[in-house]
Order: C-alpha cells, then structure tokens, then sequence
C-alpha cells in the first residue's frame, strides 16, 4: 500500500532541521510526505541572528478547508515543532478532519531540550502540548519534555525507576505508546525506550560526543518514515537511532559544520534499512 503522510512544523530555509528534513527523509523511506508549514524562517534560531520569521498560523483552517472540500485523506499525521497553542488547536482539528479511518497519528512535543523549554514556551503551551499528546498514537519526546510532560524534576542522572515513573506519568496523561529518546543507564552509551502496549523495551547504542542540531528532527522523521512502511515500533525506533549515528558520524568528518546534521549523504543507509 502506498502511504501518505502529513508533517506539520515550521520550514527554516537553511539549517537542516524541521521540514527541511522531515521530506526528504520520510520520502526516502518510500512513502508520499505531505506538508503543512505553520511557519517560515530564514534559519533556525540556535546560531544564527537577525533570522526572518513568518507565522502561517491563520493560513492552517483554510489549507484544511480545502483539503475536506478536494476529499484529501492522510494515512498517518507527524506534528513536529509547532509555535502556539493556537496552532496546536489547529493541529488537534486537523488531526478529527483530514485522517483516513485509522490514520497513524505520532507527535513529537518539540518544545525543549537540556532541562529547559525553547525560547517562548510557558506552562501554558505545556499543558496544550499535553492535550495534543492524547490524540497521538505515539508520543516521541526527549527526557527534557517528557519531565515537562509529567511536572517532574529534569534529572541528568537516573535510573530505571525515574524513567519508568516518567512513563507511568505520561500513560495517565492519556499517551497510548511512547518513545523516549536520549535515554542513558551508563557512561558511553545512550538509547531509546519503547512502551508500547504496556510493554517496555530498550535499544542501546554508543554516545557520540559531538551533538548536532536537528538530530531530534531526524530521528522523529526516521521513526515516522519506518513505521508508515510497516516496521514494528521498536523496530522503527532502532533504525532511526542507526540512522542518526550514521549522521552524526558523517558531520563529525567536516569541519565546521555547525548548524545542522549531514543526513543527505547518508540518506542511502536509511533506505538500505528500510528495505531489509
């Protein structure tokens, strides 16, 4: 079956992140990847200055409205990082309007990193991100945002018991399964945990000590692409993470470059995993 896919974020017209990553990547997993961009950026904002910032919010309505009046279906939903919780209204509608019947809906709560919310974020587009994670089938959030998720303390040493009270938390929130990114038991390794059906599983991997922008972008699209093509979600969250360590590993052979992962040059290994 050929697949069609929605991502919802914002576009930064340079800086390998957002859109600009999400169709590539989704599309070269095999799958139609459509796009709603809720705002249009000259860069992203972590580096660069004096960036330009256009906010699509008001165009979002009538981009559906059409959408319902052309009969256009989506198989599965991806929200990336939205700027508002105007949009994520937006977004929740679109979620009830535009779905096929069991449409695949997956969020990523984009909104913070590092124990700290992103520039303009308040409690008050926390608790509307918690709504939306209700709607979604999987839930894709870094250790920062699933501790705002669940009003706990953001901890960079932990065990087990913190992780799985993070997902207890979020399970009461109304999140059906959850994928955890960042999620580090020793020194040198990191990895992902996947509750799914009340099931807990995790994939290990090595930490990679140079860090790039966008990686979270990556990894959500990854995921999203796998799943769409009929991977399991641990599945899925495993060649997402190969994927991204292939990326960063490709950066970390150029110097200077700053802004962004080099996904492009490695877009071959994510299709090779798809395939197998």
């Amino acid at each position: 079956m050929y697949n069609k896919v929605l991502t919802i974020q914002d576009i930064s017209c340079v800086g390998q992140c957002s859109l600009t990553v999400a169709l590539p990547v989704i599309s070269a997993c095999g799958v139609e990847t459509c796009v709603l961009p809720s705002a249009v950026l000259s860069t992203h904002t972590a580096g660069f200055s004096g960036y330009t910032f256009r906010d699509l919010t008001d165009d979002m309505p009538s981009i559906k409205d059409h959408w319902i009046k052309e009969n256009i279906k989506f198989d599965a939903i991806y929200t990336g990082y939205l700027g508002s919780t105007k949009q994520i209204d937006y977004v929740a509608d679109i979620f009830d309007s535009v779905g096929t019947e069991g449409c695949l809906k997956v969020v990523d709560p984009a909104m913070a990193d590092n124990g700290k919310l992103y520039p303009g974020f308040d409690n008050e587009f926390v608790d509307a991100m918690k709504g939306l994670c209700v709607k979604a089938d999987y839930l894709v959030p870094n250790i920062t945002e699933a501790a705002f998720l669940c009003d706990m303390e953001y901890k960079t040493e932990y065990d087990r018991a913190y992780i799985d009270e993070l997902i207890a938390k979020m399970t009461a929130l109304g999140a059906k399964n959850i994928i955890l990114t960042g999620i580090s038991y020793e020194a040198g390794k990191t990895g992902v945990v996947v509750f799914e059906k009340g099931e807990y599983a995790y994939y290990e991997h090595d930490f990679l000590p140079n860090s790039c922008h966008g990686t979270g972008d990556i990894y959500a699209s990854a995921f999203v692409g796998a799943l769409v093509r009929g991977k399991s979600a641990y599945d899925a969250a495993k060649i997402a993470a190969d994927y991204v360590l292939c990326c960063i590993k490709a950066t970390a052979e150029e110097e200077n470059h700053w802004y962004g992962a080099k996904f492009e040059p490695v877009l071959g290994e994510l299709i090779k995993m798809i395939n197998e």
